[in-house]
């Protein structure tokens, strides 16, 4: 893997124990926004469409960034991108700096009465067609009564959201509780209704309802939905039952609509399908489960101004977490 060159402008690094402290400067904070950016997208390519700038630009900023601190932040190459040791400290300092900015800024525009600063939040994605969501007409709401907010919403899986707001990436996910984590608060927003499905071609797409029950079910393949871990759904079908598997609600549809299989779906989401004849819910006033979607927050952090004023938009009370 060939390693990140620094640039031929200016004197080498110093060694560590000559090494003076570092005094923060307008342009610190511009080349650490850059390195953010670029490992929050994976590499100096994926960074481009984010900063809006070529990957000359972005390689020549991030070789200085290295020179002005003394450190060689990453590696990149044919194997792709990599942090070095220094380069993910340097990474997690940079959350924490902004973090801490953003809280100075959300301080100050409190106690002028006004909301500014980057409302990140984290939301699972193929929730957008669920009507029981308050997520759109909270955003709405925000950016009409604070418009100075700036909007950075991220639709991703669980995991990736969850680490989002670990690490301060996101001050709030939007997401299914399967499991709690020590590290979130959990408050409760609404219930998404999932139904099992069979698309067209399946020996169960045009049978009578009256002819099938939870042990017919059994005898056929599901789509395990790997993340959607669900206590309930074993009261329709058991581990035997998975033979493909799929780690988006997108997945799982494709492999149902192949007529090979059942899956479980979400209302909302198949709801299209249905209408256009491509689905079919099975014994849906039988089979069907419940998921609970939370805001989450990590636990044990001061919330700014702009998180309360999210949650308030929410519905949400933040002094009335969910327990257990």
């Amino acid at each position: 893997m060939m390693e990140t060159q620094l640039s031929n402008s200016g004197n080498p690094p110093p060694k560590p124990g000559q090494r003076a402290p570092l005094a923060l400067s307008g342009l610190d904070f511009k080349l650490l926004k850059v390195f953010k950016a670029v490992v929050e997208a994976g590499g100096f390519s994926a960074a481009q469409n984010e900063l809006n700038v070529g990957l000359a630009a972005i390689s020549k900023q991030i070789s200085d960034l290295e020179i002005r601190i003394g450190m060689r932040l990453c590696t990149r190459g044919r194997e792709g991108f990599c942090l070095t040791e220094e380069g993910s400290l340097v990474y997690q300092a940079s959350i924490d700096l902004f973090t801490s900015v953003d809280n100075f800024r959300d301080r100050l525009s409190s106690a002028q009465n006004e909301l500014i600063g980057d409302l990140s939040v984290g939301v699972v994605d193929n929730t957008i067609s669920d009507i029981n969501s308050p997520l759109v007409a909270a955003l709405r709401k925000i950016h009409d009564e604070s418009p100075k907010v700036r909007f950075r919403l991220h639709a991703a899986q669980l995991d990736e959201i969850e680490r989002g707001v670990v690490e301060g990436r996101y001050i709030a996910g939007i997401v299914p509780v399967y499991q709690k984590r020590e590290e979130f608060d959990y408050f409760s927003l609404y219930e998404e209704r999932s139904e099992a499905y069979c698309g067209v071609g399946h020996p169960l797409f045009d049978a009578d309802d009256a002819h099938h029950s939870v042990e017919v079910l059994r005898e056929h393949a599901f789509v395990n939905h790997r993340y959607a871990i669900h206590r309930d759904k074993l009261d329709f079908v058991t581990y035997d039952s998975f033979s493909a598997s799929a780690s988006q609600v997108e997945a799982v549809a494709m492999l149902v609509q192949t007529g090979r299989f059942l899956g479980f779906l979400p209302q909302h989401y198949a709801a299209p399908w249905v209408a256009k004849g491509l689905l079919r819910a099975l014994m849906p006033e039988r089979v069907s489960y419940h998921t609970a979607f939370n805001l989450i927050l990590r636990h044990n952090t001061t919330r700014s101004p702009l998180v309360k004023a999210f949650a308030q938009a929410l519905g949400v009370d933040l002094k009335a977490p969910l327990q257990g």
